[in-house]
């Protein structure tokens, strides 16, 4: 199992100079990744909360950091057009040296972060546009002539160089939230999933896990060799009770976990502290 931090890119985290340092000092504490939310508005849309652009916030963490994978925990591909964040990713990457992890779902809530601006909230439309964004995606970043033609998107033949620096491809790891099946579904088919409960902040629990890589190895056939990404909070200087929490976890073949950074769990000052306490010990 990898250890990683999930944070916010609102409130305190949208001083792009504390994220910098805060990921410094995630990677000189020893976690493996540090992953950004990609949200627009608050969830409580009466509230005005400063946000940070997690694309570009990344960009400047990649170039202060070594070691750490970075990326976005998720990024809603339907509100982007498809061939822009192809080329933002394959940059990233770049400067990154291939440390990017692409996490996309469709995006939440959709009546704040798609309604707000006009855009289409049908869960539907949007999960036939992560479809297609996908394919786009990894068509693009192929670095052939790619073309495509779908219901949402129109591309003519076009090549896109450079390639990414990762072979074969930059790992999307899919999004999705508990008991629904169609996102398990669409994770199945690339490099890990990153499975929540949908009626959020009600937890993802071992037995739901259970249900989802039914879903995916049925898809896929196998797990070896694919993400399984859970989030969650350890004490980090408890390590009884770090074991009880992740070893349910780590039987299941849980891959990476991510550790939830966020207003909800306490004051900067305590949150700061838990990712200089570095990851659980086992």
């Amino acid at each position: 199992m990898r250890f990683g931090i999930s944070t916010i890119n609102f409130g305190w985290f949208a001083d792009t100079d504390l994220l910098i340092e805060v990921a410094m000092e995630a990677e000189e504490a020893g976690w493996d990744g540090f992953f950004l939310w990609d949200h627009l508005l608050i969830f409580d849309s009466e509230q005005i909360v400063p946000f940070v652009d997690p694309w570009i916030a990344l960009t400047a963490i990649a170039a202060n950091t070594e070691r750490m994978r970075i990326g976005t925990m998720v990024t809603p591909v339907p509100r982007r057009r498809p061939w822009k964040l192809a080329r933002e990713a394959v940059t990233l990457d770049h400067i990154s040296k291939g440390r990017l992890t692409m996490g996309v779902g469709i995006g939440a809530p959709p009546e704040i972060e798609y309604g707000k601006f006009g855009e289409e909230t049908s869960a539907k439309v949007r999960a036939e546009k992560l479809d297609e964004g996908l394919e786009i995606l990894t068509g693009l970043w192929s670095g052939e002539p790619y073309s495509h033609h779908g219901k949402h998107y129109q591309l003519e033949e076009m090549t896109f160089l450079p390639k990414p620096i990762q072979e074969p491809r930059i790992p999307i790891w899919v999004g999705g939230g508990y008991p629904h099946k169609e996102p398990f579904r669409r994770a199945a088919y690339y490099d890990g999933v990153i499975p929540v409960h949908s009626a959020w902040p009600e937890a993802l629990m071992p037995t739901h896990l259970e249900e989802i890589l039914s879903i995916v190895e049925s898809e896929r056939g196998t797990l070896e060799g694919y993400d399984i990404v859970v989030c969650g909070e350890t004490t980090g200087n408890e390590r009884t009770s770090d074991g009880s929490t992740l070893e349910p976890w780590m039987n299941l073949g849980v891959t990476w976990w991510l550790e939830d950074i966020h207003g909800i769990r306490g004051s900067l000052s305590e949150m700061r502290e838990r990712i200089r306490l570095g990851p659980p010990e086992l």
